[in-house]
């Protein structure tokens, strides 16, 4: 092709948006123990039927009373009663005081709860309130935290530890979530060879050994994926409409690394769009340029370029928020914070460019020195992401957008 007559680079804004419009959320959902939920996604608002706290509670270990019945530090009240947690004691009598602990349900009648360091019982068993008392102080209030009939988890949303210990507060022992993603995964190239295989010293000349297999694999399963692992796929054009065929009849996506451009040995493009249909996207970012996305019967089909760090940073930035919106998440985009660049970056380039840093001591961010696509111990050592507008360089001290690895890869 003429490069004049070549389509212009995609902005990877563009490309994510066509992606998430394709992503039609699955309409499955199955029950799982909310033991087990944690980060699937909810496919159905969680309503309170009840009220959290359920009752007016101590918020400590103290004595309950009438702030009315203490006018000033240093009275002195009988107590009349031992309310523990979990039980329910009697009406608080005016001018008495009730020994009581942390969770414990407070006595009509009384409206303050003082902390046992502030009071100091006596031998005659009343007990002396060293501090000025305010109404309402030191009493959970039944529903401050969850009112009854208020949804409290909104469907779509990823569980994590904290919702679930939400949800379980309310009394779900299961919750409905989004079935998980069948994804089949495999690789294409003569020359990877699997870990294990072949002991290093006797890796062939051209050979190399399948990182990509590994991590795109497990950021699949961190995303709450089942994952069809479908191998290393030899090159060749039948083999590849074999191995798409049968991927894309149980799955939702089939995910390839490698093959997605347009060389004689590269066989997904003419094999996918056999199958079904393909649309070969050149995005402006760096790393990660080649793209594809098309759909193999009813599946979904994506094509990561097969440079480990090109295939990890399109995987970030592209197929983790289809994923997730397949499961019905609708805020996919990750958190950027915003930090001070400890390094100069005098290279623009046209393409938007996301550079493997971390933080160190000082609180600034420092690149990794060799930024090549193909050098993945830049993503090893980094903390994330700094995402670089096109035709922007970086001078030592700029403000610059960091996407930190946690908000990447989970």
């Amino acid at each position: 092709m003429n490069p004049s007559t070549r389509p212009p680079l995609k902005t990877l804004a563009d490309a994510l948006g066509e992606l998430l419009a394709q992503a039609k959320p699955l309409a499955a959902a199955e029950p799982v123990s909310t033991f087990d939920a944690d980060g699937r996604v909810l496919a159905q608002d969680l309503v309170s039927a009840l009220q959290v706290p359920s009752f007016d509670n101590s918020a400590m270990d103290g004595y309950a009373l009438r702030a009315a019945d203490v006018a000033a530090a240093g009275v002195v009240l009988p107590v009349s009663q031992r309310i523990a947690a979990g039980s329910v004691g009697a009406a608080l009598a005016a001018g008495t005081a009730a020994r009581i602990f942390t969770g414990a349900p407070v006595p009509d009648g009384a409206d303050a709860v003082v902390m046992q360091e502030e009071c100091a019982a006596r031998d005659d068993g009343s007990v002396q309130i060293n501090a000025a008392v305010a109404c309402g102080q030191n009493i959970r209030k039944s529903g401050e935290d969850i009112a009854r009939d208020s949804t409290i988890i909104a469907a779509g949303t990823r569980l994590s530890p904290a919702e679930l210990g939400l949800a379980a507060s309310i009394g779900c022992a299961s919750l409905q979530v989004a079935r998980r993603p069948r994804v089949a995964l495999f690789s294409t190239g003569d020359e990877l060879v699997m870990p294990g295989e072949v002991a290093p010293q006797n890796l062939p000349a051209g050979s190399i050994y399948n990182s990509n297999r590994f991590f795109l694999r497990a950021m699949l399963q961190r995303l709450g994926c089942e994952v069809i692992d479908r191998g290393i796929v030899p090159d060749s054009y039948e083999a590849t409409v074999a191995a798409l065929q049968s991927a894309a009849h149980d799955c939702d996506l089939v995910l390839t690394s490698g093959g997605v451009s347009v060389g004689e040995e590269d066989h997904i493009k003419p094999a996918v769009q056999a199958l079904g249909s393909l649309d070969l996207w050149a995005i402006a970012i760096k790393p990660g340029k080649p793209f594809a996305y098309g759909k193999v019967g009813s599946s979904h089909f994506i094509g990561l370029p097969g440079n480990p760090v090109s295939s990890f940073v399109t995987f970030a930035l592209l197929v983790r928020p289809f994923v997730l919106r397949l499961q019905g998440v609708q805020n996919v985009a990750p958190q950027a914070v915003t930090m001070r660049a400890d390094f100069d970056w005098l290279r623009a380039d046209r393409r938007q460019e996301f550079l493997r840093a971390r933080i160190n001591a000082q609180g600034g961010l420092e690149r990794f020195a060799n930024q090549s696509s193909g050098v993945l111990t830049s993503a090893v050592w980094a903390d994330g992401l700094v995402d670089n507008p096109a035709g922007a360089t970086i001078a030592r001290g700029d403000l610059v957008r960091f996407i930190p690895f946690a908000q990447l890869l989970g």
